[in-house]
């Protein structure tokens, strides 16, 4: 038996082998995306090819799961700091460090595993193969902050509506490399995968639209404190506009030139602010965290200060 892994449409540049295009996009050895053509499962434009399959721009790839191999997400007893909570939608504020839901690497101690413990009743729509039971959005691993869940499909829908919309506000604060010329600015730059290290979004043209909105909150040393306000959700968004932009954030390991000597504690980037229309009673909920002490830490180690 078998079933639906992932669905990708490819956009490449130029034609590239298929067990190397499938490394990058999915983080997996080489190894382990030869041993899937070779068992056939993995299909182009409806056609099971082999590993030296040239693929191009516009192909579309279909990779089936054996079920034996299919992850089974577990409930686990893990505390959840939440914000909010009704018979609709959950708000949690997420620690840097926990992955937001179970994938290969990385099978338990994730939010969905914390948030299957705590609640029976999650949506389960998703526009992907992978089910993530209640997430309408996500943060990175080591990025901190809040995320709202559904507990049900219509909520769910209602919500992914408003993000899609730009009617969701989410606002980020994040320590950067540099001082700003302008207390405020906006970054307007396509984000496209990198070529090479497919983890990576890069600004390139023809990328996916992607704006963000910055204001400086502070400086101090060497360092600014800024808020940032997504107008677009690309993924790592963020992150890649402020290293486009000559200001990436501290310790983080892919956009950072000394990312990989980073402390324990992850980029500095936390979700503060977040705000929406419930999609049921119609209120405007407006929720708001600070970020983990590790901020506060390294400001007043720099010799600075924090204020909002």
């Amino acid at each position: 038996m078998t079933s639906v892994f992932k669905k990708l449409k490819l956009e490449l540049e130029k034609t590239q082998r298929l067990d190397k295009v499938l490394t990058g996009e999915l983080g997996l050895s080489r190894t382990t995306i030869q041993s899937w053509l070779k068992a056939g499962l993995i299909s182009v434009n409806g056609e099971v090819v082999k590993s030296n399959y040239k693929a191009q721009s516009g192909d579309e790839v279909t990779i089936l799961q054996k079920e034996e191999d299919v992850i089974t997400i577990q409930p686990e007893n893990i505390p959840l700091d939440i914000v909010f909570e009704d018979d609709s939608l959950i708000v949690v504020n997420k620690p840097s460090g926990m992955v937001v839901h179970p994938s290969k690497g990385h099978y338990s101690g994730t939010l969905v595993n914390a948030l299957l413990y705590h609640s029976n009743s999650l949506s389960d729509s998703t526009s992907e193969e992978i089910y993530r039971p209640g997430l309408v959005h996500r943060i990175d691993k080591d990025t901190s902050g809040l995320l709202v869940i559904a507990k049900n499909n219509d909520v769910h829908q209602k919500l992914a509506e408003q993000i899609a919309e730009n009617k969701m506000n989410r606002e980020y604060i994040a320590i950067v490399d540099g001082h700003f010329a302008h207390e405020t600015g906006v970054v307007d730059a396509p984000l496209s995968r990198h070529q090479t290290n497919r983890l990576k979004r890069v600004v390139e043209k023809g990328g996916k639209n992607a704006i963000t909105h910055f204001e400086v909150l502070d400086s101090f040393s060497d360092y600014s404190l800024v808020s940032c306000r997504l107008e677009t959700g690309r993924t790592h968004q963020i992150r890649a506009h402020m290293e486009f932009i000559k200001h990436p954030i501290v310790n983080d390991p892919l956009y950072h030139p000394k990312g990989k000597n980073a402390t324990e504690f992850g980029q500095f980037l936390h979700a503060r602010t977040l705000s929406f229309t419930h999609p049921l009673t119609g209120e405007t909920l407006n929720f708001q965290v600070e970020p983990p002490k590790e901020f506060a830490e390294f400001i007043q180690l720099n010799k600075g200060h924090f204020e909002d």
